[in-house]
């Protein structure tokens, strides 16, 4: 597959990220000890387009590929910046099967060579039963007390399933690691809602410990550096937590961001994230549409968006969303300094 010829390799791709890191002031810093090179090009390049540009990312679920990129680029003329996309927990050959894990990847390397910024989460099972599960009886089920107790104490037999459950996807990332891709990587989302089983767990004990845990898991037992880590809440409403309630801490956090599908932006969510935030960057994990020009003048501070569904939800939506992959206040994959653009004549097949 030919594609534009483009600077491989994030760092490589965008050299002033390597002299601001070399000088920076460690809050600037990934979280992880001795990040990456690309890793730590990638959170400098963040903090530089902060209150100027925003990101635009797609999502690109396991079953379809990276196909939902064409689909942008065929309704806009441009590719997204960001490519994301999830690990899965389904049956082989569902939507979010596992049996794509290794497609994912290859593919992420390919599109990180292409220029685009790659973000990847999990919607990980509960740590009582294996893979693949049903979304609703396991990512949506409940962990009892005693079995979220057992999960955050070291040597149960809950906490060794969730170890080497994690352990599945450490495989995955030491790969792109290995092949110098840094990841956006925002693991349990949506944590302050109660759909999830690792929702709304409250105190030190609760979301922030696994957290931590996945964390020291991902970082100190399996050295992977090239991770820059999203917490990633969920808008506030009804039945919502507060951002703070389940905040794990700033040593363990590069960018903070919130999903927003029902609230339409509401700027208390900007608010509260940036008063949280403090100068790190914040975003936006996950949209059910895409933001307005006119919302992106007024919350300048989002470093990301990325559209969860098709790129577009109706007709009636596209002059608005032509509108912001056109606008100055966003970063589409030609803008991006590391890569040399022309358009492409291209075909990407769906993912065997």
């Amino acid at each position: 597959m030919k594609f534009p010829k483009v600077i491989t390799g994030l760092f490589l791709g965008f050299a002033y990220g390597a002299s601001l890191l070399s000088g920076a002031d460690a809050s600037l810093r990934p979280v992880t000890p001795d990040s990456s090179p690309e890793a730590g090009a990638l959170l400098q390049f963040l903090y530089s387009i902060s209150g100027k540009h925003t990101l635009v990312g797609q999502h690109c679920a396991p079953l379809l590929g990276s196909t939902r990129l064409v689909g942008a680029y065929k309704l806009t003329k441009h590719y997204p910046a960001l490519f994301g996309q999830d690990f899965g927990f389904s049956a082989p050959g569902t939507w979010d099967g596992i049996n794509f894990r290794q497609q994912l990847v290859d593919e992420a390397i390919r599109r990180h060579a292409e220029g685009f910024i790659i973000t990847l989460m999990w919607h990980a099972v509960r740590p009582i039963e294996d893979e693949p599960v049903e979304f609703e009886s396991s990512i949506q089920g409940k962990l009892t007390d005693q079995q979220w107790q057992d999960l955050i104490t070291p040597g149960t037999e809950i906490n060794e399933r969730w170890k080497s459950q994690v352990d599945v996807i450490a495989s995955y990332l030491k790969q792109l690691r290995d092949a110098g891709v840094p990841v956006l990587w925002r693991p349990y989302h949506e944590m302050n809602g109660k759909w999830f089983w690792w929702g709304q767990k409250a105190g030190e004990s609760g979301y922030k410990k696994l957290y931590r845990m996945l964390y020291a898991r991902l970082v100190h037992f399996h050295r992977l550096n090239n991770l820059i880590w999203v917490f990633d809440a969920n808008e506030l409403r009804d039945g919502v937590d507060p951002y703070d309630t389940c905040f794990p801490g700033q040593d363990v956090v590069d960018v903070l961001a919130t999903d927003v599908y029902q609230n339409g932006f509401a700027r208390k969510d900007y608010d509260q994230l940036l008063a949280l935030a403090g100068d790190k960057p914040i975003a936006l994990g996950e949209v059910g549409r895409i933001p307005t020009t006119e919302i992106l003048r007024d919350q300048p501070r989002w470093a990301w968006f990325m559209n969860w569904g098709e790129p577009f939800v109706s007709w009636k939506d596209m002059p608005a969303i032509r509108a912001t992959y056109d606008s100055a206040e966003t970063l589409t994959l030609e803008k991006l300094p590391w890569v040399k653009w022309k358009e492409p004549k291209i075909h990407y097949p769906i993912l065997q």
